[in-house]
C-alpha cells in the first residue's frame, strides 16, 4: 500500500477539522472587551455609541487631535490623513479587511489614539462600541 495518498488524506482531514477551532480575531477582541466591561457578551456593544465616540469632540487630549475624525475620516470607509499628511487606510472593516485581525496592533492603536484624543485610556466599553461601529461599516 502506498502511504502517500493516505498521508495526504489524513493531513487534509486534520486541516478541515482544525478550521472551526480557529477563532475569528475580531470576535475574540469583542468577547475580551465584553468580559473586561462586565457585559453579558459582545452583542451588548453598540455601533451607535461607537459612532458617537468616533465623531465626538473630546477636548481632553492633545489640542491638534480633538476627535477621531481629525485624522480618520468622518466616513470610516474613506481614507484619512495624519497631522503630517501621511495617508491612513480606511478604518471600516469593509474597506480594509485586514484591520482588527491582530489584537496587539489593535491595543497599540487604542492606547495611542485614546491618549491623544481623550487624554486617557479608552474603557473596554468604549473599545467594544467603537470596534462594533467599525465592523458594521
Amino acid at each position: 500500500m502506498n502511504a502517500l495518498p493516505f498521508t495526504i488524506a489524513v493531513f487534509s482531514l486534520a486541516s478541515l477539522i482544525a478550521l472551526p477551532a480557529q477563532a475569528d480575531p475580531r470576535a475574540t477582541l469583542l468577547a475580551g472587551y465584553a468580559r473586561e466591561a462586565g457585559l453579558a457578551g459582545p452583542d451588548a456593544f453598540s455601533a451607535a455609541r461607537g459612532e458617537a465616540l468616533h465623531r465626538r469632540q473630546a477636548g481632553g487630549g492633545k489640542p491638534d487631535t480633538p476627535s477621531c475624525t481629525r485624522c480618520h475620516a468622518s466616513d470610516p470607509r474613506q481614507a484619512g490623513r495624519t497631522r503630517t499628511g501621511k495617508p491612513i487606510a480606511p478604518m471600516a472593516a469593509s474597506a480594509s479587511p485586514e484591520r482588527y485581525t491582530d489584537p496587539a496592533k489593535v491595543e497599540k492603536w487604542f492606547k495611542r489614539n485614546c491618549d491623544e484624543v481623550l487624554g486617557r485610556a479608552c474603557t473596554p466599553q468604549e473599545k467594544g462600541d467603537w470596534l462594533a461601529y467599525m465592523l458594521s461599516r
